[in-house]
């Protein structure tokens, strides 16, 4: 098996796509790494070369999903034009990621020590946003307010779908997003 694991090629992204695709199905509470091992046929032992324990299995889950959702919102805004479209179409980009792929996105915000998300962190999502809210902000609004608000509304927009505590079509996902836009355009207009 070790000479197998060995020859198996890009192992770790085998081992990354391999969760993904568990946590999808059932969640991240349940993954082990032998799990991966079975499931990408390679000995355990070859799998703790890349990941030394489940939390260092987990940061590299989030981080990939970091990376898919900044790249799902980055298309959206250039589809959009950029600007205040764009901001709406990142917004909606980050609903619909989470709807897309719930099992990446609660191990992204639900884990924290698997997760560096923070407004002041270097993802490339977190990035546009603030780049977007020193933009867009309301006149007199502090920027990093206007950008944890407007990330605020999103993700919980987001949970709400995901816990199924609200039902609303793309059309509304889109009219809420575009409301808290042109409520911020209101005020930059004064």
């Amino acid at each position: 098996m070790a000479a197998r694991a060995y020859h198996h090629g890009d192992l770790r992204t085998a081992l990354i796509d391999a969760g993904l695709a568990a946590i999808e199905l059932r969640g991240s509470d349940d993954l082990s790494l032998r799990e991966l091992a079975r499931a990408v046929g390679v000995s355990a032992t070859a799998v703790y070369r890349h990941f030394p324990h489940k939390k260092a299995l987990m940061a590299a889950l989030a981080e990939v999903g970091l990376e898919r959702l900044a790249e799902s919102q980055r298309r959206a805004s250039a589809a959009a034009g950029g600007g205040a479209a764009g901001f709406k179409a990142t917004g909606a980009a980050y609903v619909r990621f989470a709807l897309a792929n719930p099992g990446l996105f609660r191990l992204i915000f639900a884990t924290p020590q698997a997760s560096p998300v923070s407004m002041d962190g270097p993802d490339a999502a977190v990035s546009m946003l603030r780049a977007n809210a020193a933009v867009l902000a309301p006149h007199g609004t502090d920027p990093a307010i206007f950008a944890l608000q407007s990330w605020s509304l999103v993700h919980g927009l987001a949970m709400l779908l995901l816990d199924r505590q609200v039902t609303i079509d793309d059309a509304e996902i889109d009219a809420v997003v575009d409301l808290h836009v042109m409520l911020a355009a209101t005020g930059r207009e004064t």
